[in-house]
């Protein structure tokens, strides 16, 4: 009879073992993407998207090459087809994937 509870403990280590850090992984992923989900957008009247004369519509920014919008920029973190992402020239602010503001910089 020992010998089954030796073997019981050991499985049920073991599955500890593993289920641990794919606990932990799948909490940091659920946290990043809540954390993203919350991101309120830019305003683009707001004094930091003044100054990189950020506009929702890139069309309508003076100084954008054409084809030149937030979704296709280095410095964008919007998810590949989204309507707006994270920055990183505006941390813990989203702007529009259609956008643009003069930091913009090509995707290598």
């Amino acid at each position: 009879m020992s010998d089954l509870r030796s073997l019981a403990r050991r499985r049920l280590l073991q599955r500890l073992a593993l289920g641990a850090p794919l606990a932990a992984l799948t909490a940091a992923r659920l946290g990043r993407a809540a954390a993203a989900a919350s991101a309120p957008l830019l305003d683009a009247t707001s004094p930091e998207a003044k100054a990189l004369k950020y506009v929702e519509d890139a069309s309508k920014a003076s100084g954008a090459s054409t084809g030149s919008r937030c979704a296709n920029c280095a410095l964008y973190q919007g998810a590949e087809g989204s309507t707006r992402g994270a920055c990183q020239i505006f941390p813990g602010k989203d702007v529009k994937a259609a956008g643009w503001c003069s930091s913009w910089a090509p995707q290598m």
